[in-house]
C-alpha cells in the first residue's frame, strides 16, 4: 500500500503544480489531498499530526499569496490603496465570474476600475492594473516555491 500511496501522491503532486500554473485546478488542494491519501493508505504511519498542522498552515499561506501579491504589484507600480483593494476584490469576483481566467482578469480590472473611480488618468489606471499582472505572477511563483517546499518536507518525513 506504500507504494500505491507513494504513486498517488506523487500524481496529485504534477497534477497540483500543473493546477498552480495554469490556474484550472485547485493546485495546493491537490497536493495536501496527494499527502492526505498517502496517509490513509500507509495508516498515517509516517506523518504526524505536527506534519499536517504544518502542510495546512502552508496551504493556507499559499491562499493568501495572490491577494497579497496582487495588492503588493499595484503598490510597487504607484497605484492607491483603494485600487489594492479593488484589485483583490477583483480576483474574488473575477473567480466568480470568469473561474481560473478571473484570476489575472480580475484583479486588473479591479484596479483599474477603482482608479477611474477615484479621477486618476487612464494611463496611471492601466498602470495600476498592469501592477497587478505583475504582482499575480510574482506571487505565483511564491505559491511554486511554498508547494515545493510542502511537497519536500513530505518526501523527508516518510524517509
Amino acid at each position: 500500500m506504500e507504494l500505491l500511496g507513494l504513486i498517488i501522491a506523487i500524481v496529485f503532486f504534477v497534477v497540483g503544480f500543473i493546477g498552480t500554473v495554469l490556474p484550472i485546478l485547485p493546485g495546493v488542494i491537490l497536493i495536501f489531498s496527494g499527502m492526505v491519501v498517502y496517509g490513509i493508505l500507509t495508516s498515517f504511519h509516517d506523518l504526524s499530526i505536527y506534519f499536517f498542522l504544518m502542510q495546512g498552515a502552508a496551504m493556507m499561506l499559499v491562499f493568501g499569496i495572490d491577494l497579497i501579491a496582487s495588492s503588493i504589484g499595484i503598490r510597487k507600480f504607484d497605484g492607491s490603496k483603494q485600487a489594492a483593494v479593488g484589485g483583490a476584490f477583483g480576483i474574488i469576483i473575477g473567480l466568480i465570474l470568469l473561474g481560473p481566467l478571473g484570476i489575472a482578469i480580475g484583479p486588473f480590472v479591479g484596479a483599474v476600475g477603482v482608479e477611474l473611480i477615484s479621477g486618476k488618468d487612464i494611463n496611471h489606471a492601466i498602470k495600476s492594473g498592469f501592477g497587478s499582472l505583475i504582482g499575480i505572477l510574482g506571487g505565483t511563483i511564491l505559491k511554486l516555491f511554498t508547494e515545493a517546499i510542502m511537497i519536500s518536507y513530505f518526501f523527508i518525513s516518510i524517509s
